[in-house]
């Protein structure tokens, strides 16, 4: 007797994104890139935010908490959650199967820039928690393996354009920082939509305080109010210098 023959999964629908932010906790993204997205969306650039664990290592807040705060954020900001993982808070690993689940969603959304966590850190807290780290090793594999021939799918091959890091380690300087001074008050609405980190009794720590100080020391560099900073590993790509230039700036 023949054997049944199996059906054929449906192909998941493409959605084109021009940007994709990609963080391990439901936090990450606004923190180091909202401002940058806020203005993107604005721009009229298609949004999109992958999220790899719920933060249930969190101090505050519960899954579900934290998924109807990061709903808010993301609205806040033009922007739509398109994927969440839970790959566990604080147990988040760069493994060959997370990677290819990435490349996937990279073939399946086709996004022409990425952000995601900087792969480096020291001290294992904040900017180098381990599930950051783990985080921006996963998004380089994966954006990788979204590039070959060989990775088989239900998508076309998808090479992006760029993938620019948030969270830097200390003493690594930015590749580039993107002004927000014109977006930093709808950038705190989305942090400030994470009522049960940001704005948490039981915590001692100003927060939005310290968020909006770390844009102004972004925004300082630049000669802007407020800025937010990003690493290339790769270099950048300039046909003409001249587009560096900003502004009426005489050289």
């Amino acid at each position: 007797m023949p054997r049944p023959r199996k059906k054929k999964l449906p192909t998941p629908k493409t959605t084109y994104y021009d940007v994709i932010s990609i963080g391990a906790h439901p936090d990450d993204v606004e923190v180091g890139s909202g401002g940058v997205l806020c203005k993107l969306a604005d721009k009229g650039y298609r949004v999109g935010i992958i999220l790899l664990t719920e933060g249930e290592m969190g101090t505050g807040g519960t899954p579900a908490v934290r998924r109807k705060e990061a709903d808010q954020a993301a609205a806040i900001m033009g922007a739509k959650i398109v994927k969440r993982f839970n790959w566990g808070d604080t147990r988040l690993m760069d493994t060959y199967q997370h990677r290819v689940q990435i490349a996937r969603l990279i073939r399946r959304y086709k996004p022409r820039l990425i952000f995601a966590p900087h792969w480096e850190g020291f001290t294992g807290r904040r900017q180098s928690h381990p599930d950051h780290l783990a985080a921006g090793r996963i998004v380089m594999n994966g954006a990788n393996l979204a590039s070959l021939v060989k990775l088989r799918g239900p998508h076309e091959v998808h090479r992006i354009g760029g993938l620019y890091h948030y969270f830097m380690p200390s003493g690594i300087n930015p590749s580039f920082v993107v002004d927000i001074s014109e977006y930093f008050d709808q950038w705190m609405s989305a942090l400030a939509a994470h009522k049960s980190q940001f704005l948490n009794p039981k915590k001692t720590r100003d927060y939005m305080w310290s968020l909006e100080t770390m844009a102004r020391s972004f925004g300082a560099r630049i000669g802007v109010r407020y800025g937010q900073g990003f690493v290339s590993a790769d270099p950048l790509r300039i046909d003409n210098p001249m587009s560096l230039i900003q502004g009426d700036q005489v050289p």
